[in-house]
């Protein structure tokens, strides 16, 4: 699938995120951190017809994705066509869903494009306070992470 690969993250103890520090999704934090296939994740965001529809279609499978916003061409796999599709739903984000699968939707939906916990606020209906307060600490949630703008 792709995605926007902002500058990596710069973990340590001089990085205390704020209301205003931008978070992303890390691609790179997958490969060696999670218990969890990062496909198998993503597939959990699909509507269950549509996850059945993928497991029958090759994986490297790559079409051209049209950004309705900016008029950008992408290369997708049928998967990360499959989720952009599922993002156009409007209770693609509710709060049904965990904070940390809404905000991964919310990158899933933008791109990956980095977003503060103010920015998140609208977009989650969660409090910037309570995103802060999950996503800014040690632990590593799905790969949302800080990024270093400096």
């Amino acid at each position: 699938m792709s995605v926007q690969k902002p500058k990596p993250s710069i973990p340590g103890p001089l990085l205390k995120p704020k209301l205003d520090t931008k978070f992303h999704i890390d691609y790179e934090w997958w490969d060696t951190n999670s218990d969890i296939e990062l496909r198998s994740y993503l597939l959990s965001h699909l509507p269950q017809e549509e996850r059945e529809n993928l497991e029958e279609m090759p994986e490297d499978r790559q079409i051209d994705y049209v950004d309705p916003e900016t008029g950008e061409v992408f290369r997708l796999d049928a998967l990360g066509l499959a989720l952009q599709e599922a993002a156009k739903d409007e209770d693609f984000i509710n709060a049904q869903i965990s904070l940390v699968d809404s905000v991964f939707r919310v990158f899933l939906k933008n791109g990956n494009k980095p977003l503060s916990p103010q920015e998140l606020e609208p977009l989650t209906e969660r409090p910037a306070s309570t995103i802060l307060k999950t996503l800014g600490g040690i632990k590593v949630y799905r790969g949302i992470r800080p990024i270093d703008l400096g």
